[in-house]
């Protein structure tokens, strides 16, 4: 196979986004005449980018890799951590198996990969802490003097964390290294999209003109391995790691929970340590967790939850982890379509998303976290190399497929056979 593999993951980028491609998305054409185009590939449950993030570097689902959901279970914290670190995940990785065999390995905001032992590494990671800050985190979290060395040269693109500046700054980033450090794996996650989505819904003017600052962005990567020379030797890929769906209606299952005495809630909202029964949000679904000394029955937390509006289905533990997410929880919920979940204790049970108010904490447009067997709500990956059959497509396959089909394209020796997913043969040459 190639020497060289590129992933390109854009975030919330769904196989209705390429079902026609104008001509304005030029390099997501070039992809599809040059390369191999898998129209539809199921998501994973939680359809979150962190798990879904691993799940592309490991081939399993949530449940084995350890990252099942964005954010940790921390009831008592107003903003939960994320699973922002390397130690999180339970299973090996495509680049730490490429670092056993010698490869060099770069990563641009690819989740889950602080403090890591990536070769050039710009970590996804922000200060959560009142005593530190973003450049603190960033530095202690990456690759240091890679990362200082991209501030000085590219930090004037970046206005914090906001979009599309972030993308421009990670981009530029990427583009230096794989022309001056020619790294053997490139993880490059791109989020643009997925922000203006959350913000202005799934259609929206906002998302479409992401979309095309996507497409240009692709194409910058795609000319620095010209420049470099490495084009022959590199086999690109551009992937989705969930889709989204408009939402107009917020639940806050805890204010529920806190009415019937499962759990307190404190002054500033947060839930006291004493808690019996939570509710963790994944957005589009979410978890129910019990306290192994808990005198609630399940079968209460059921009734109660029948009588809820906006959800679709409640899933045993059982069922669950056969899903692939975590096996700990009692109960899943899986929204309807308009419906999302979140953590908050306080304030109305459900309540109607008011959209002078997006942009403050829990309130989008367009959420993700669904089920992957939610109707019209697959990604999708376009695949382009020397050994990758051109003008070619497939109709299906699973996200879980993935990184083993990447491990194939490098030829990892030691990267793990007993994954959940298969490599996806029918690309090859």
């Amino acid at each position: 196979m190639t020497k060289k593999l590129i992933i390109i993951s854009v975030d919330a980028l769904g196989a209705d986004d390429l079902k026609q491609t104008p001509s304005e998305l030029h390099m997501f054409n070039f992809f599809k005449e040059h390369g191999t185009h898998i129209r539809q590939v199921e998501a994973i449950y939680p359809s979150l980018t962190y798990p879904s993030h691993v799940t592309l570097v490991t081939g399993v689902y949530p449940k084995k890799h350890g990252v099942v959901n964005n954010t940790l279970l921390q009831p008592e914290r107003k903003s939960p951590d994320w699973y922002w670190y390397d130690r999180f995940i339970k299973r090996p990785t495509l680049y730490s198996c490429a670092e056993k065999e010698g490869l060099k390995t770069a990563a641009f905001l690819w989740p889950v990969t602080a403090k890591s032992t990536i070769t050039y590494n710009i970590a996804e990671i922000f200060p959560n802490r009142i005593w530190t800050n973003q450049a603190f985190v960033s530095l202690s979290a990456s690759s240091p003097f890679f990362l200082l060395a991209m501030n000085a040269k590219y930090g004037y693109l970046r206005d914090g964390i906001k979009q599309p500046q972030l993308d421009d700054f990670v981009t530029a980033c990427a583009v230096d290294t794989i022309k001056h450090k020619q790294p053997d794996l490139t993880l490059i996650h791109l989020v643009d999209m997925d922000s203006m989505r959350h913000a202005h819904g799934v259609n929206s003017r906002e998302a479409k003109e992401a979309l095309l600052r996507q497409n240009k962005r692709i194409g910058d990567i795609v000319n620095a391995t010209r420049e470099a020379g490495t084009y022959d030797e590199t086999t690109f890929v551009v992937l989705g790691d969930h889709y989204q769906i408009d939402v107009t209606n917020m639940i806050r299952l805890n204010v529920l929970f806190a009415s019937k005495g499962w759990l307190d809630v404190n002054p500033d909202g947060t839930v006291a340590d004493n808690w019996q029964v939570y509710a963790k949000s994944c957005d589009g679904s979410c978890y129910i967790y019990c306290r192994q000394q808990t005198t609630v029955e399940p079968s209460e937390i059921l009734d109660a939850l029948k009588l809820m509006i906006g959800i679709e289905a409640i899933y045993t533990s059982d069922e669950v982890s056969e899903m692939g997410a975590t096996e700990n929880c009692t109960f899943m919920l899986e929204a309807e379509r308009g419906f999302y979940f979140v953590d908050q204790a306080i304030g109305e049970l459900v309540s109607r998303v008011q959209t002078e108010h997006i942009g403050e904490p829990d309130l989008y447009q367009a959420v993700h976290g669904f089920s992957p067997l939610k109707e019209d709500y697959s990604t999708t990956m376009l695949v382009m190399g020397p050994d990758i059959k051109k003008n070619h497509h497939i109709e299906t396959s699973r996200l879980v497929d993935a990184a083993p089909t990447f491990a194939e394209i490098l030829g990892l020796e030691s990267f793990p056979h007993d994954t959940d997913g298969v490599c996806i043969a029918d690309m090859f040459v």
